[in-house]
């Protein structure tokens, strides 16, 4: 068959339709076997979908369209290949060849950053122009950005004049640009992502769906910080990796989650389902929205694991390339919003988990200890709960017993 059909995968039991995103390729482009034509937005990460066959690329799906799993979404004319390598040897000579039109001609690609490449560009006020993308298609990657901050760290100030110079005036011959008129009253409109739809939904049904509450503590973050001062530097040197507070945190739920087990299970219609092992998810802030990948069996991981496995996911997530696998699962989540300045927050259940933990900034504060008025590092805690499986003694249980381990980490470690 000289033109072939591409179709949307099937991407899970629990994806039934994806949304276009952009196309990769322009149409009539010549693409080859295995190149990236578009990426897909589903419920829970983007993905790349790639040519099936060399050849002619024609459009069918429009950017920004919802198309259902199987939906056709370009066909490739294949005889447009045959076509490049029949040529005559005087036309071969003219030419482009596969490869060069390949890498050289204009890709809906060139130009855009990666969401870990924006990230790095809105936060250091570099825009797309002031970076060369090497990636596939000429898409700037976290490398090329990370590059360009460092070309432009070097590059030396223009020098200011002499105190008491006069400055020289500058001449244009642009027009003068008017000043925006004051008041201004003008709005846009954009269409949620695919995500972003996913997590209203889920968030509107985990408000509706369960009964939950928030109860709240404080913990003295004294000890686990004096830890990490005296056994950073250690840490890193044998393993390639800073200790942070995520893992100390994550181990710390672990252990009370094994010792009470209604808040590491779930409701499933009449039933509850008890686990014996620890899936925490960690929620992370991507570009794209939040999402939660969990570290599987936390109780079996020692420290440097846990932190290696949060900045594998951490990474992935920022750059859109988590699997849907990595994304499914978890028994109870764990979300700092400390590391936004959040002091104290009521974290909303992640569906179907009966529990999350919030953590938060650390501020001094005076504190009574012992009779004594001193100033601590002192983090807020909050753990949100469904009433329904979780008693309201439980999660107060709970919460303290992680704020004991945390304000004496001897405990943790020898698992007392």
């Amino acid at each position: 068959m000289p033109i072939i059909e591409l179709h949307i995968p099937n991407l899970g039991e629990s994806i039934s339709s994806v949304t276009f995103s952009k196309w990769l390729k322009p149409d009539g482009a010549w693409v080859a076997m295995d190149e990236p034509l578009c990426e897909i937005e589903t419920e829970k990460a983007n993905q790349e979908l790639s040519a099936d066959k060399a050849g002619k690329l024609l459009h069918v799906a429009r950017e920004g369209e919802d198309l259902e799993v199987g939906a056709v979404f370009a066909r490739i004319d294949t005889d447009a290949a045959q076509e490049v390598v029949a040529s005559s040897p005087s036309a071969a000579a003219a030419t482009p060849t596969a490869q060069t039109l390949t890498t050289s001609e204009p890709s809906y690609a060139s130009g855009h950053p990666s969401p870990a490449a924006a990230k790095i560009l809105s936060e250091s006020g570099l825009t797309p122009a002031d970076v060369a993308g090497t990636g596939r298609g000429g898409r700037i990657t976290k490398e090329d950005a990370q590059k360009a901050l460092s070309q432009r760290a070097q590059t030396p100030e223009p020098a200011t004049p002499e105190p008491g110079a006069a400055p020289k005036p500058e001449k244009s011959d642009a027009p003068q640009t008017p000043a925006p008129a004051p008041f201004n009253r003008e709005e846009h409109r954009q269409r949620m992502s695919r995500m972003r739809r996913t997590i209203a939904r889920r968030l509107v049904s985990a408000k509706n769906n369960t009964a939950m509450l928030t109860t709240f503590n404080e913990v003295d973050m004294s000890a686990v910080i004096a830890l990490r001062e005296k056994y950073q530097e250690a840490f890193v040197k044998k393993y390639g990796i800073k200790l942070g507070f995520m893992s100390i945190f994550a181990k710390a739920c672990s252990k009370v989650l094994l010792e009470m087990p209604d808040v590491n299970a779930f409701i499933d219609g009449d039933d509850i389902v008890y686990h014996d092992y620890t899936d925490i998810s960690i929620a992370i802030s991507t570009p794209n929205g939040l999402v939660v990948p969990p570290i599987r069996n936390v109780e079996s991981l020692s420290f440097h694991e846990i932190e290696l496995q949060l900045k594998h996911l951490a990474t992935k997530a920022r750059d859109g390339q988590l699997s849907l696998e990595e994304m499914t699962g978890g028994t109870f989540t764990i979300t700092n919003g400390g590391i936004f300045g959040s002091l104290m927050s009521t974290p909303i259940l992640n569906e179907p988990q009966s529990a999350i933990l919030g953590m938060h900034a650390i501020k001094e504060r005076p504190v009574a200890v012992d009779g004594q008025v001193v100033i601590r590092p002192m983090m807020y805690l909050a753990l949100s709960y469904d009433h329904r499986i979780v008693d309201g003694a439980t999660s107060v249980t709970f919460l303290v017993k992680v704020k004991e381990l945390i304000e004496d980490p001897v405990r943790l470690l020898l698992d007392l």
